[in-house]
């Protein structure tokens, strides 16, 4: 399905991919604690959100 070159290739790329996201978040991390705290409120809001469209489909439903 793949050569050989191809799954090499695809290996080395998220290799390097990963670790680029990784030094990017380890550089900034001072700068996301000051700027994104309480930003787990947000989540919260949205899956509450989200659990509030089921609810009333759920109930429409009926």
């Amino acid at each position: 399905m793949f050569s050989q070159g191809q799954l090499i290739f695809a290996a080395i790329f998220a290799t390097v991919f990963i670790a680029i996201i990784i030094y990017s978040y380890f550089k900034d991390r001072k700068i996301h604690t000051k700027f994104y705290k309480n930003s787990y409120l947000i989540l919260l809001c949205f899956l509450l959100f989200i659990g509030l469209l089921f609810v009333i489909k759920t109930y429409l439903k009926k």
